[in-house]
């Protein structure tokens, strides 16, 4: 039996920015910490708005509330807000933040592994390698801030990077 595809948009220009932003972070390591914090903000911004608009679809589909997807989603816009906003409060605590924003965003996403296993092996086991590196990055800059903070540029390109990757894989098996 064919099964039509159709494509995710908000997924794949989600992914497509994750991917963009990585590679700023790969160009400039030394760059400036307030261009990472405002790229940063914005991708909260938007992966929050994305995580409810997903609430709603599972909620629309299956009758279900999934309500960490709504929780994760409210934090994930405030938190973009904040830093938005606050930009040297979001300097100041930059790794606590992504250390936060890593872990939930992993967790979160291991919420889909049953739902990757449809799409088969390879793909219920590169979204759950994706997302446990996301939680092991995310507690590295949680637990050693000063050298999170002078490596962060490599961690955060290498994260955004795979989950840019997730993102646009996701997207287009919608």
């Amino acid at each position: 039996m064919n099964r039509q595809r159709s494509v995710n948009w908000p997924g794949l220009i989600l992914g497509i920015l994750f991917i963009l932003i990585s590679l700023l972070a790969f160009n400039n390591p030394g760059g400036s910490l307030s261009a990472i914090v405002i790229f940063f903000a914005v991708l909260a911004i938007i992966n929050g708005i994305f995580s409810i608009v997903v609430r709603n679809q599972i909620k629309n589909m299956t009758g279900t509330r999934v309500t960490v997807f709504l929780i994760l989603g409210i934090i994930e816009l405030l938190l973009g807000i904040v830093l938005l906003f606050n930009l040297s409060a979001g300097i100041i605590a930059v790794t606590y933040v992504f250390a936060f924003w890593f872990i939930a965003g992993a967790l979160r996403n291991l919420f889909f592994l049953d739902h990757a296993r449809s799409f088969g092996n390879g793909h219920y086991w590169f979204t759950l390698i994706i997302n446990l590196i996301g939680i092991v990055v995310g507690f590295m800059l949680f637990f050693d801030p000063i050298v999170s903070a002078l490596t962060i540029s490599f961690l955060v390109g290498l994260y955004l990077m795979l989950i840019g990757i997730f993102y646009i894989i996701n997207s287009l098996d919608h």
